[in-house]
């Protein structure tokens, strides 16, 4: 019995030391982009379990953990033009070896049935392997660069996995 309890003892402080070594919280990143308009990310850090990213199927809609982001007005970006509103955050698998930034339309709930990927506003934009490792998944709105040089961008850092989607037109100096 004692040898039970200690043993339930032990197991419960371990337990307590990984969850407080591993935390996880909520992030918000605000930019006004050139247009003028605001836009807000909103999540919550989870690690990039890239096992998920590698089973996702061909041209579905992947969102680790539902990100949102808000824009306060229309953006245009090339060919798409963005509505004011609310957007779950995610990425559209193309290929074992290449990504797309997309946007769904209002905020998908959590364990949901399978979104309609043709209502997802795909960005143009630049897949990468080559910006190192986020151990936990990590979004920003920042100046673009490659192809997206010039254009404010908003990333996906999730572990290898980089990906960037433009939420303007090129920026004239």
């Amino acid at each position: 019995m004692k040898r039970a309890l200690t043993a339930s003892v032990a197991l419960t402080l371990l337990a307590a030391a990984a969850a407080m070594a591993h935390p996880h919280f909520n992030k918000t990143v605000t930019a006004k982009l050139p247009s003028g308009v605001d836009a807000t990310v909103t999540y919550n850090t989870t690690p990039a379990n890239e096992i998920h990213a590698a089973k996702a199927a061909v041209g579905t809609f992947v969102t680790p953990r539902r990100p949102l982001l808000k824009l306060s007005g229309e953006i245009k970006t090339g060919a798409v033009t963005i509505p004011a509103g609310e957007y779950t955050v995610g990425v559209i698998k193309n290929s074992e070896t290449d990504w797309t930034m997309a946007l769904y339309p209002g905020a998908i709930p959590r364990g949901g049935e399978a979104v309609d990927v043709a209502k997802a506003i795909k960005l143009e934009s630049l897949f990468s392997t080559a910006q190192g490792t986020a151990e936990h998944m990590l979004l920003d709105i920042s100046p673009g660069d490659g192809k997206l040089e010039g254009r404010a961008v908003l990333t996906l850092h999730f572990g290898h996995l980089f990906l960037a989607g433009a939420l303007s037109d090129k920026i004239a100096n």
